[in-house]
């Protein structure tokens, strides 16, 4: 059995999926929400769950449901106009799954979250214990970004990053990303009549010479931010389905659509995900060449006596960047020490430290590379 079809039966047989949509399918400029389109998603997300499968719907679409009601003709450029419709599109969105759903005698939970819900160790985990919950009461979860309260600074800057995290966050066995499109291609076919079709990926070789654009007129992801949601889900051990939303009846029943992201044989930790991919970090720690191979080729912890200099104002448990000797970022991990504490640890081997200080700087459990 090839790895894509391979993937095509894992999607098709998980238990627990997430099913992204984006806002070109749920939206449009002028008439607001297309609720004969959200009926026909909840029809087929339905029709998954009566088969067995709990499913978390990551929903866009939010600004774009808000533009109509406020006389707005475009996807606006400025925050807080983006936030007013935002606050008036939620409302909407939330309304038309429950009504939706309602058909079927589903609840429907809203979950609002932000960059910082993720980066936060102990929102992760509440956000954790809230789906799984919902789940586990038969309710549907409709998860979106707070875009009335995220900033700049604090986004996940599209919907396919956000459905990604949450795929890793509640364990799902497979992400189905639906949107305009009906799956990669090594160029824009709109734009380029001799752009390739793309069936599988099952490394990054397989993404060589692809070019990915941005988002639309409705949305703000694109095929780039699906490329990188697909890769970063697969690279944590969740099989990928990037699809066309007209083809959700097929893509969620095993039908032969979309591109398939083969997944990493082994999946990181809930611990090492978030690391790796959730938590912001707070400061820099510089390593030299031998440290570096330690903690990167063979996966050791961190020791002072391999750190050359320290960066930011980070405290203990805090993330940290870990940089080789060129500047070029090579791992992450979780810090035992505050800066200002560490700093005065530099480059001392561990046997010349007081008792209290011989514990690593970040204990291999606690460290991924990148």
């Amino acid at each position: 059995m090839s790895a894509g079809v391979d993937t095509r039966h894992a999607i098709a047989s998980a238990r627990s999926i997430v099913v992204k949509i984006g806002s070109s399918a749920l939206t449009s400029v002028a008439g607001g929400l297309d609720t004969g389109r959200l009926d026909a998603l909840a029809d087929a997300i339905e029709t998954r769950m009566q088969a067995g499968s709990d499913v978390v719907v990551v929903s866009s679409g939010a600004v774009g449901a808000g533009l109509a009601p406020l006389g707005l003709r475009r996807r606006p450029q400025d925050l807080a106009t983006k936030q007013a419709a935002a606050s008036v599109g939620q409302l909407a969105l939330a309304h038309a799954w429950g009504t939706s759903f309602g058909r079927y005698q589903r609840t429907v939970g809203q979950v609002l979250l932000t960059a910082e819900d993720m980066a936060r160790r102990s929102n992760h985990r509440n956000a954790q214990r809230t789906l799984d919950r919902l789940r586990a009461l038969g309710a549907v979860a409709v998860v979106n970004e707070n875009d009335t309260v995220a900033t700049a600074e604090l986004r996940f800057g599209d919907n396919d990053r956000l459905a990604a995290l949450v795929a890793h966050l509640v364990g799902a066995d497979a992400l189905v990303l639906l949107s305009d499109v009906d799956g990669l291609y090594s160029g824009d076919p709109r734009k380029d009549p001799a752009a390739q079709f793309i069936p599988q990926v099952d490394s990054p070789e397989d993404l060589d010479g692809v070019i990915a654009g941005s988002g639309g007129a409705l949305g703000t992801g694109g095929m780039a931010s699906k490329l990188s949601a697909a890769r970063l889900a697969a690279d944590a051990g969740v099989p990928v389905l990037l699809a066309a939303a007209a083809d959700a009846a097929s893509a969620l029943a095993g039908g032969a659509v979309g591109t398939t992201f083969t997944a990493r044989p082994n999946r990181l930790s809930a611990r090492r995900f978030w690391v790796r991919h959730a938590a912001d970090t707070r400061g820099d720690l510089h390593l030299d060449a031998g440290a570096v191979r330690a903690v990167v080729g063979r996966r050791h912890s961190l020791l002072s006596a391999g750190i050359t200099a320290v960066d930011g104002g980070f405290d203990a448990g805090d993330v940290v960047a870990l940089r080789d000797p060129s500047g070029a970022v090579v791992g992450r991990g979780v810090v035992a020490y505050d800066a200002i504490e560490l700093g005065a640890m530099l480059g001392q081997s561990t046997g010349n430290l007081a008792p209290e200080l011989q514990r690593p700087v970040v204990h291999a459990d606690d460290l991924v590379s990148v």
